[in-house]
């Protein structure tokens, strides 16, 4: 896998059927005392600016979207783990297209999103 030398930005959003909130990593203590049951918590790394990746929810916390605003013609693929070891869901969109994972367990997933050889932007996805 090739790695850009472009510096990561890396994000942590809070997704509940009240809304979003996503702050840089450094300020994402604030939040901690406002998480509630059944809710996605994502730990963004975004190490392409040129490729947005978006990963929400719906209202009820069953659904986990995927989709990328990105190059014209591009196929990007969403691999996700759980415990970062154990491959349980692989998706391919191309610009512009959504994936979904349906109904994610409780527990801590990692995620990545390539594009060729170039991992673009990973992450963590906590199910509470």
């Amino acid at each position: 896998m090739k790695r850009n030398n472009q510096p990561m930005t890396t994000l942590v959003c809070l997704l509940t059927a009240a809304g979003s909130v996503c702050l840089p990593s450094g300020h994402a203590g604030a939040t901690a005392h406002l998480i509630p049951k059944d809710s996605i918590i994502i730990q963004k790394q975004i190490i392409n600016k040129k490729h947005l990746i978006h990963l929400y929810t719906n209202a009820s916390q069953q659904v986990l979207f995927f989709s990328v605003d990105g190059e014209e013609g591009k196929n990007y693929q969403l691999l996700l783990f759980r415990d970062k070891r154990k491959l349980i869901k692989q998706s391919m969109v191309r610009n512009r297209e959504t994936a979904v994972v349906s109904k994610p367990e409780k527990g801590n997933y990692y995620y990545e999103v390539l594009t060729g050889d170039n991992r673009i932007e990973s992450g963590t996805i906590v199910v509470q």
